[in-house]
């Protein structure tokens, strides 16, 4: 099974930045960043298709959070900039194989494949 490793998590001021990192063990189809916080619904923010390079955000980050990846460190990154209260959630590194092709999008994050342990990020105002 792959591996997921997320890190770089932590508190901020409105307005501040993180960047998220997720190390895996191997590539796999579409791979992204979902997060939940208590009493609210999954959220995928953020998934690259990495046979196209595609990138997809959803609306509440885009603009703001850009998705990149090392291939050769396998590491996937999360630049969270201009953060928001509402921003304030665990993020949780995800990953599809191409047998889950049919189900990709932002919604099947966490839903399908795996994810990783969590990090959580806080966001004062």
């Amino acid at each position: 099974d792959v591996q997921l490793v997320e890190s770089g998590g932590g508190s901020v001021q409105a307005g501040g930045s993180l960047r998220l990192s997720c190390q895996y063990s191997y590539s796999l189809y579409y791979m992204g960043w979902f997060r939940r916080a208590p009493g609210k619904e999954r959220e995928g923010v953020a998934a690259l298709n990495t046979d196209t390079g595609a990138t997809t955000y959803s609306d509440s980050v885009k603009g703001r959070f850009t998705l990149s990846r090392d291939v050769f460190k396998n590491i996937l990154y999360l630049q969270m900039d201009n953060l928001k209260p509402e921003d304030t959630s665990i993020y949780y590194c995800a990953a599809i194989s191409y047998s889950d092709a049919a189900h990709v999008s932002l919604a099947a994050l966490g839903r399908f494949g795996k994810y990783g342990q969590g990090t959580q990020v806080t966001v004062s105002s």
